[in-house]
């Protein structure tokens, strides 16, 4: 493909007329969409084919991830919304992805991998980590000279249980996260390959030792709730005042605040599940206060013909009009427009869950809280509290949106040690010794 100097003078004019980029960047979107039409390709591979290899060609180059992921966006926003999906490259009829000889490619495992984890309608973290332990599963395959000619791998069962085994042995990863990796390359082996008599479940699943969560006293939670402000204060104050998990929060829409009701709507939480937890009455008029501005930033973006909002799987088909109604909205939206990485569309997407995450890890520190403070702190502070104040475990499993009982039982452990501890046999002796000088 040959660039076009004046298309792509018009690509940059787009990019800074929308405020998809600010001007200093701009030209950096135009440099990488550049570099990917200049670069050759097999006419037979899909866009998304083409894109990964670009990605990879671009990792390979030693840029930082930001550099990556700012390439990869630029080419999606160049193709999908400036051209209208009008691409160069059309995708095409998804072939098999394992060769006569059982080897793969990596670009073809990694398209065929968004597919199917598209279909299965995965989220798109989901996608993002489990094409992230593919993509070092195969750098880990070449470094091992599994690298045949042409750039193919023969993928068996047991590589991946030494890729998985190197984790803990060479990288000293946590058990969570040899177990992501593991779940990640499963999906890939069964789903996308094929592999049949792969055996994977045996030895490789990483034991996870148990372990109580840290909670603070309901004082630390005062002292850490009055040392934030704004957003990130009524967002901390949702969490732990209704037990979310930070994502719930930031994908909260206007539609699942029910004032009336004093409740809280989880859509597609954990699992895929929907649940409705607690609406703190004493979060409701600066909630209110926030919907207000969150309104009149609504308008703004209906009057400058913003994309409508992101709506889950289908439903921006089966209702084209629902993106635009006040009550899909975010109730935390992010202040900058962005590209939506799947379809290229330029909308405004709701807040990162970086902000809640610093904004309380700092707060943390201010008041010289000395456990290890997080957003999910205030999650399980909430169980406990409820605890604590006689409500049953039963129903404080459905607030948390607990598939088993016996996953919120463990709140119990750290009730027991808040709920009239015993006192030590040393506290027991000092005391009668005291007693005896008297």
């Amino acid at each position: 493909m040959q660039a076009n100097e004046l298309e792509l003078a018009r690509f940059g004019e787009y990019l800074l007329a929308r405020k998809i980029a600010p001007s200093h960047v701009a030209p950096f979107y135009v440099r990488w969409v550049r570099q990917m039409l200049a670069t050759p390709g097999r006419p037979d591979l899909s866009f998304d084919e083409r894109l990964m290899q670009f990605v990879d060609g671009v990792r390979a180059s030693g840029r930082p991830d930001w550099q990556v992921e700012q390439a990869e966006r630029a080419v999606r926003v160049y193709f999908h919304t400036f051209q209208n999906g009008k691409a160069s490259m059309a995708p095409r009829a998804p072939a098999r992805v394992v060769g006569p000889d059982g080897s793969v490619a990596q670009a073809e495992v990694c398209a065929a991998l968004r597919e199917r984890l598209r279909a299965r309608h995965y989220s798109y973290r989901t996608e993002q980590t489990y094409a992230e332990w593919t993509r070092q599963f195969f750098a880990y395959l070449q470094q091992t000279g599994a690298e045949q000619p042409g750039g193919r791998f023969a993928v068996t069962g047991q590589r991946v249980k030494d890729f998985i085994t190197s984790l803990a042995t060479r990288r000293n990863v946590a058990a969570a996260t040899q177990n992501q990796a593991f779940s990640a390359l499963l999906f890939v082996c069964r789903e996308v390959l094929q592999l049949a008599d792969a055996d994977l479940e045996t030895g490789v699943r990483a034991r996870r030792g148990k372990r109580l969560p840290t909670v603070l006293s309901p004082g630390e939670v005062r002292l850490l709730l009055d040392a934030l402000d704004g957003t990130a204060r009524l967002m901390a104050e949702l969490l732990y005042g209704g037990g979310l998990r930070v994502m719930e929060s930031c994908r909260l829409r206007v539609k699942d605040l029910d004032f009336e009701n004093h409740l809280v709507f989880v859509r597609g939480g954990k699992g895929d599940k929907d649940r409705s937890t607690l609406l703190p009455l004493a979060a409701e008029p600066a909630l209110q206060a926030h919907l207000a501005r969150v309104r009149r930033l609504y308008e703004q973006d209906r009057a400058g013909n913003v994309g409508p909002v992101w709506l889950p799987d289908a439903l921006a088909v089966k209702y084209p009009n629902a993106g635009k109604e006040w009550g899909w909205q975010w109730v935390f939206p992010s202040r900058s427009l962005s590209v939506d990485p799947r379809s290229g569309a330029v909308r405004r997407h709701h807040v990162s869950d970086n902000v809640p995450q610093h904004a309380v890890r700092a707060a943390a520190r201010s008041v010289q809280i000395a456990k290890p403070v997080s957003v999910h702190t205030l999650r399980h502070s909430f169980a406990t509290h409820l605890l604590l104040n006689g409500v049953d475990i039963r129903q404080i499993q459905d607030y948390l949106g607990h598939a088993n009982v016996e996953t919120t039982m463990i709140y119990t452990h750290v009730v027991k040690d808040l709920r009239n501890p015993a006192r030590s046999p040393l506290d027991v002796l000092r005391s009668g010794e005291a007693g005896q000088k008297r």
